[in-house]
C-alpha cells in the first residue's frame, strides 16, 4: 500500500511522465538537490507537464521543516508522490515494483525517467515489457566505474541518458561502453535569487576570528573517503600563501571523520592558527558564510561542482581542479582558476593571484552574471524543455 499526496487533481487523469528515484527528501546531498532543481524547472514549464513520482526510500514523514524546498514541490497538484520506505529494503523494492508496473500498464505514460542506475534494471524490465521508452539520469561517481552486465544493458537499452557534465559523460562512457551520442547534458542549476552578494556579517567575522584577514573558504564533507575534495592540498599550500598574505585565514565548512587528520596536518605545517574548522553549517546559513570569503578554493575532482556556482553567484572568485566536471561551471577556466588538484604549489600560486584581485575572474558582478546566465533556473528550464522535446 502506498501513501500519496494528491492536491486538486483527478487520480485517473493521464500523466505525461513517470519519475522513479531512490530518494529525494529522506536525506540531503548533491543528487537530492539536483533532483529538486529538475522538478522546479519541470513545474515551470507549464500546466501541460505533470508526473507521477515513485520514491523507494522516502516516506511522507521525511517532509520535515528542514526539507522546506521539498515541501513546495509536494504542494504542486502536477506532481503526485508515491512512497515506499519499508524497514525491509527487499519488501519496499518489491512493493514499488508492483505499484509501478500496475501504473505503467494502466496509464501508459509517454516516458519513464529512472533517477539512479541502481533502479535501471527494474525500469528496463518493466518498460521494455510494455513498450514504454525510458531515460536514465546519472549524476557522477555511481556510473564512473564498470557496472554489472545487467546495469550496462539497462543503459544501452535506454532511449537516452542524461548527465550533469561533459566529464561525467566521458567517465561513464569510457567505463561502461556507452555511446556518447546517447548522453544528453542537463547540468546543475543555481538559484540566483537565493545566492546573492552581500556584506560580511560582523558576528560571523568575530565568531571565526576573521577581522582584518583575507579569507579563503571551502564547503565540503570532511570524510576520509572524500579526500579528493582537496582540503589537505589547500592546507599544504598555506605556507607559501602566507609569505604574500600573512594574515590569510582558511575557513573550512563541513564535518566528517577526516577532520582530525586535517587539523594535525595544519599543526605539523605550523599553520593551525590560520585554519578555522567551522563544522556543519545548515543550508539556510550557507549564503552568509559564502559572503565571508575572498576566494572559494576547492582543488577537487567533481562530477560538476554546484558549490562553485553558489560562490560565483555570491560574487566570490573560485579555484577548482583541472581534470573534472568543474570545467563546465568554470567554463574551461574562463570564469575561474583550474589547477592540478593534488599540486599544493599550483594551488598556492593561483590563490595568491586570486587574493591580489587583479584578474577579470575576480570581478564579482561579472562572475555572478556569468553563473546565472549559463546555469540559472531559466537556463535549466530551457535545457529541460529541449530534452523533453
Amino acid at each position: 500500500m502506498t501513501n500519496n499526496i494528491e492536491l486538486g487533481e483527478d487520480i485517473n487523469k493521464q500523466s505525461n511522465h513517470v519519475f522513479v528515484f531512490l530518494e529525494i527528501f529522506a536525506r540531503e546531498g548533491g543528487i537530492q538537490s539536483y533532483v529538486k532543481d529538475i522538478f522546479r524547472a519541470y513545474l515551470a514549464l507549464g500546466a501541460g507537464y505533470q508526473a507521477e513520482v515513485f520514491l523507494l526510500r522516502d516516506s511522507p514523514d521525511c517532509l520535515n521543516p528542514f526539507a522546506y524546498d521539498g515541501l513546495r514541490l509536494t504542494e504542486s497538484h502536477r506532481l503526485k508522490f508515491h512512497y515506499f520506505q519499508n524497514q525491509s529494503p527487499q519488501i519496499g523494492r518489491m512493493t514499488m515494483a508492483g505499484a509501478l508496473f500496475k501504473y505503467l500498464l494502466q496509464k501508459r505514460p509517454q516516458r519513464v525517467f529512472c533517477g539512479h542506475i541502481r533502479l535501471g534494471v527494474l525500469v528496463q524490465t518493466l518498460c521494455q515489457t510494455l513498450g514504454i521508452p525510458y531515460t536514465i539520469l546519472t549524476y557522477g561517481k555511481e556510473v564512473w566505474s564498470p557496472l554489472t552486465k545487467k546495469e550496462r544493458r539497462a543503459l544501452a537499452a535506454a532511449a537516452d541518458i542524461w548527465t550533469i557534465s561533459r566529464y561525467s559523460r566521458d567517465q561513464a562512457c569510457a567505463a561502461n561502453g556507452i555511446d556518447p551520442q546517447k548522453v544528453k547534458m542537463l547540468p546543475c542549476a543555481i538559484d540566483g535569487d537565493k545566492f546573492t552578494p552581500g556584506a560580511k556579517l560582523p558576528e560571523l567575522v568575530t565568531k571565526y576570528g576573521l577581522t582584518d584577514t583575507k579569507v579563503m573558504m571551502t564547503v565540503a564533507r570532511l570524510w576520509s573517503g572524500d579526500i579528493y575534495k582537496g582540503v589537505d592540498v589547500t592546507i599544504r599550500a598555506l605556507p607559501k600563501i602566507l609569505q604574500v598574505f600573512p594574515q590569510v585565514k582558511y575557513l573550512v565548512i563541513g564535518r566528517g571523520d577526516d577532520q582530525p587528520r586535517l587539523a594535525q596536518l595544519a599543526q605539523d605545517l605550523g599553520v593551525s592558527d590560520h585554519v578555522v574548522f567551522a563544522g556543519f553549517v545548515p543550508t539556510e546559513d550557507l549564503i552568509a558564510h559564502y559572503r565571508l570569503a575572498d576566494a572559494y578554493i576547492m582543488p577537487s575532482q567533481e562530477g560538476f561542482g554546484i558549490v562553485y556556482l553558489e560562490a560565483m553567484a555570491c560574487g566570490i572568485p573560485v579555484l577548482s581542479g583541472d581534470d573534472d566536471g568543474s570545467a563546465d561551471p568554470l567554463q574551461d577556466g574562463k570564469v575561474g582558476w583550474r589547477v592540478p588538484h593534488r599540486d599544493p604549489e599550483a594551488v598556492a600560486a593561483a590563490c595568491i593571484e586570486i587574493l591580489k584581485g587583479e584578474d577579470q575572474r575576480c570581478n564579482g558582478q561579472w562572475l555572478r552574471e556569468q553563473a546565472i546566465a549559463n546555469f540559472g533556473q531559466a537556463a535549466l528550464q530551457k535545457q529541460l524543455l529541449s530534452l523533453l522535446g
